[in-house]
């Protein structure tokens, strides 16, 4: 068990990191993110204390993160308050009770990522998903099935904005992520490394069910609403998931859970 720092003046500097949380995810926190939650804490000590750099947290909580606060590196500071000064900190009721500050890794190239995975792979390509819950959700989705990589394009949200990183329970952590160069040929690139690119789309004439799983396949999701551009879904393979009564809409994050649990169980 690390030492514990008592912090009872909201202003003390050794937790500015910490002060008026909303307020800076707006703004960002220069290559540094905040995680909450005891489940997104465990998630991060396990599968990157490297990049844990301090802790506050509500001082009754302390009894049920042994386990996690041992898995710390060495001198990484836990700051731990009262609920009264922990909401003065954070500049709103925090009923978690439990932040982190931790470092971003360095940015990953496409390329990079793709060159690095096996012969039989699995990765997502997002574009414009822009909205926290459903970046999270995907994001969540992808370590439940053991995705290979996720890659992002210039119009995603930030995985390590907060909501995003909750939503996830701490998978965006955990899982490789990439980002796409503005102007890189995507379908090229995947087609480089022997990928096949995936497209969905609800007008597709070839269903999921239908989809013998490639050894190597990029699923492409684009923003609910527009969608993927009509540029990349001519130059890639369109799978569709057939629902009832006419309906045509599924949540992004639903489709991909729906995609990925097929390319990883389907019988090839």
């Amino acid at each position: 068990m690390p030492d514990l720092i008592p912090i009872d003046d909201p202003n003390d500097p050794r937790v500015a990191a910490y002060r008026d949380i909303k307020e800076r995810d707006l703004v960002g926190r220069q290559g540094l993110f905040i995680a909450e939650g005891e489940t997104v804490l465990a998630a991060f000590v396990r599968d990157a204390p490297q990049r844990v750099q301090s802790l506050l947290i509500d001082g009754k909580r302390i009894d049920k993160l042994g386990e996690v606060l041992a898995g710390l590196p060495p001198g990484v500071p836990v700051h731990v308050a009262g609920q009264a000064v922990l909401d003065a900190i954070a500049g709103f009721h925090l009923h978690r009770g439990v932040l982190a500050v931790g470092a971003k890794p360095k940015p990953l190239s496409a390329e990079a990522l793709l060159a690095g995975v096996g012969p039989r792979a699995v990765v997502l390509v997002l574009m414009g998903i822009a909205n926290h819950d459903n970046l999270g959700g995907i994001f969540r989705n992808a370590a439940a099935f053991g995705v290979d990589g996720v890659i992002l394009d210039g119009d995603c949200c930030d995985p390590f904005y907060r909501k995003a990183i909750r939503v996830s329970i701490g998978a965006t952590l955990s899982v490789p992520t990439a980002g796409l160069a503005p102007g890189e040929d995507l379908v090229a690139l995947l087609a480089r490394h022997g990928f096949q690119a995936l497209a969905l789309s609800p007008g597709a004439r070839e269903t999921l069910a239908e989809l013998d799983p490639p050894a190597r396949a990029a699923v492409l999701l684009g923003a609910e609403g527009p969608g993927l551009s009509k540029t990349v879904m001519d130059r890639a393979r369109t799978i569709g998931i057939p629902m009832a009564n006419g309906f045509d809409s599924l949540n992004v994050a639903t489709t991909s859970g729906i995609v990925l649990h097929h390319l990883r169980f389907a019988k090839r």
